[in-house]
């Protein structure tokens, strides 16, 4: 695992966005669900728990692509992305961490201020391009150019 032990409190949560006591909850619930998806056996992950949980805070937080954190935990793209998305969705399945749905916020006391822009489209007047008299001036132009 990335050397993340050695950090205080305050940098651990700068560096993941989360306390320690939730990571562990959070490593709890995956290393669980880990256990019952490797149970009826498979290739074994190119990466432990901890680290794929990391990889996905990393990614949640820092708003790195795929790209970049499969390089720096020696991955594919493709790798990088599916063990982000299992640890996102175990963790959303277990319910333990959910952020308040739409009706929760409409809910509360908060005051929203909406603000709205009038984009609709307005017509241009543009000459068409198929009318005789503006290609015949043109036409007109260039050949008395060309003769003198």
């Amino acid at each position: 695992m990335k050397d993340i032990s050695h950090l205080s409190e305050e940098q651990f949560r700068r560096r993941t966005g989360v306390k320690r006591e939730t990571f562990g909850k959070m490593l709890e619930i995956l290393e669980g669900a880990h256990g019952r998806k490797k149970s009826k056996g498979g290739r074994p992950n190119a990466l432990p728990v901890a680290e794929m949980l990391l990889m996905t805070l990393e990614y949640l937080r820092e708003y790195r692509t795929y790209f970049h954190i499969a390089t720096s935990y020696g991955l594919s793209e493709g790798s990088a992305y599916k063990n982000i998305r299992w640890v996102e969705d175990t963790l959303i399945k277990d319910g333990t961490f959910s952020l308040p749905g739409k009706k929760e916020l409409l809910k509360s006391d908060t005051l929203m201020e909406v603000v709205l822009v009038d984009a609709t489209e307005s017509p241009v007047q543009r000459p068409k391009k198929d009318s005789e008299a503006t290609t015949a001036a043109r036409r007109g132009g260039t050949r008395s150019r060309l003769r003198s």
